[in-house]
């Protein structure tokens, strides 16, 4: 029996949908969902394998024009989805048009891959918009195969991975049979802190906090945790703390209830604030957080 394997990079502007559809495909909750623009920071990969197939799935950050260090960074790990991608996924949603970065979109439509081209949200739209976008997008990628999906009701998501096993090249698995992503399990205490401070606080705060998990230590019954909230300004540290600790308080509550689903195991979780001035713009900080 023949064993296939590659990487499965998906791509498109912010908010399309991409770690909804990545989360499907894996069955877990692998990347944090927001409502907000660059929740995903990082490339995450999710694993998902067969008796004769294992596939590597990344979820990237949300196509922008980069304003400062952090977010050149991110789109580093866009460029690198290029070139590994065995099958690339151009994901857009219902009503666009184009993608924020044009050269981005040249290295798309000269890609000499497989590119499913998928047309997501359209739970939220007509027939014939839908039909109006696959004739648009097909004018702009011709050689894209292009699918209507809804990742948030699973609509096509399953026509997209069987066309994904059908399109995966011939490979020994590059990763153990029981690993489901390449992160450690300190990755995810931060992402869904991080969650929860996008979900609950406005403007520039979500953008100027970054997650550090100090301490981990698991056994048989309890996962100890203690994280700390980075912030570039004292202001800041105020605002995430709130009054008498209530806002603390709350992101440290949820994010507790989502690692205990996760670990399947009770949490203690600390949560301290600390200024760190300037993060974003640092290239020793930023490396420090992984994003270099």
């Amino acid at each position: 029996m023949t064993h296939k394997a590659g990487f499965v990079n998906i791509i498109g502007n912010p908010n399309v949908g991409k770690s909804t559809l990545m989360n499907a495909f894996v069955g877990e909750r692998l990347s944090i969902i927001t409502s907000k623009a660059q929740t995903t920071r990082h490339r995450i990969l999710g694993i998902v394998n067969g008796d004769d197939f294992q596939i590597l799935f990344s979820d990237t950050p949300g196509i922008i024009k980069p304003a400062y260090q952090l977010q050149e960074s991110m789109m580093d790990f866009v460029k690198s989805a290029f070139e590994d991608a065995d099958i690339l996924i151009y994901m857009v949603e219902i009503g666009e048009k184009d993608l924020k970065d044009e050269i981005f979109f040249n290295k798309i439509t000269n890609f000499k891959i497989p590119v499913l081209l998928l047309i997501n949200k359209i739970d939220k739209s007509t027939q014939e918009d839908v039909e109006q976008s696959v004739i648009h997008w097909k004018s702009k990628v011709p050689k894209a195969l292009i699918l209507p999906i809804s990742a948030l009701t699973n609509f096509n998501v399953q026509t997209v991975f069987d066309k994904i096993i059908e399109l995966l090249p011939e490979s020994p698995a590059f990763y153990p049979k029981d690993q489901l992503t390449d992160k450690p399990e300190r990755f995810f205490v931060n992402e869904s802190i991080r969650e929860k401070i996008l979900m609950h606080y406005k403007k520039e705060i979500p953008y100027a906090v970054e997650i550090n998990t100090e301490e981990f230590f698991e056994d048989e019954k309890i996962i100890k945790i203690r994280a700390v909230i980075m912030v570039e300004r004292d202001s800041q540290k105020g605002i995430i703390i709130g009054h008498k600790g209530k806002s603390l308080k709350r992101v440290g509550t949820e994010a507790r209830k989502d690692l205990e689903k996760f670990f399947d195991k009770k949490i203690f979780l600390e949560l301290y604030v600390k200024v760190n001035k300037n993060w974003r713009s640092n290239s020793k900080q930023l490396k420090r957080f992984g994003y270099k």
